[in-house]
């Protein structure tokens, strides 16, 4: 009985951290993609605000691996790979080739064509600001949601149940703000006014999701339509 109960103990650790590993991975193979395509439709390297916004990139999604550690390890399951009955995978579908875009915009914008013109210093810092901002929301909202998933679905065999804490006490959808945020963020800390415009349609594909969820939710999601009575706004508190 010591044997099995030690093996119990010790596997979802062993898979949580193969998983830590799996997501470390992606995240390295991620930013170096991100530096490359910049530099590539750029034609240089030497851009401070590049490095510094994938810097902080670095900084949030390792402070994201942490949270999502710390909520719970099985967690990273959900968010690598869903389980069944999602409603809307165009998101994740899109959303990738659609951020790949607005590097390369961005990367041709600031290095050969000048579309934006000079960006002034303080741009740059607004946009590092607000794409950490919106890497934190989400990481919040994890910290308070242990089903967190990366798909719109009721997790019945993860035990899914209403959340109402952490940044679900003022908005009922923080983890799309932030992804909006960081969409926004990333044009202005790359100084490419130009390259919000693939964003835009990130920002529809976003909203289409939400509304889903909504529907989802309020469907099959106990205590759901009264927490949405009590938390009136999705996304901006006071505006909608």
């Amino acid at each position: 009985m010591a044997a099995d109960s030690k093996t119990a103990v010790t596997t979802p650790a062993l898979t949580a951290s193969r998983l830590a590993l799996s997501m470390s991975w992606r995240l390295v193979l991620f930013l170096t993609c991100v530096l490359v395509v910049i530099g590539l439709s750029a034609g240089r390297w030497d851009f401070w605000f590049v490095w510094a916004y994938t810097a902080l990139y670095l900084a949030g999604m390792i402070a994201g691996t942490v949270v999502v550690y710390k909520t719970d390890p099985t967690l990273f399951k959900e968010r690598l790979r869903p389980g069944p009955g999602g409603k809307d995978p165009n998101l994740r579908r899109l959303a990738m080739p659609l951020m790949v875009a607005q590097m390369v915009v961005a990367g041709l914008d600031i290095g050969r064509r000048h579309w934006s013109g000079d960006v002034p210093l303080a741009v740059h810092l607004l946009g590092l600001a607000i794409f950490a901002g919106g890497m934190a929301i989400p990481s919040w909202a994890m910290s308070a949601n242990r089903f967190f998933s990366s798909d719109a679905r009721i997790q019945r065999e993860r035990g899914h149940h209403l959340v109402t804490g952490g940044p679900y006490q003022y908005i009922r959808h923080p983890g799309y703000l932030g992804a909006m945020l960081m969409g926004i963020g990333s044009s202005l800390a790359l100084g490419s006014y130009i390259s919000m415009i693939p964003m835009l349609l990130v920002v529809a594909l976003i909203l289409r999701r939400l509304l889903i969820e909504e529907r989802l939710l309020r469907a099959e999601l106990e205590g759901y339509a009264d927490y949405a009575a009590r938390v009136r706004f999705r996304l901006v508190p006071g505006v909608w």
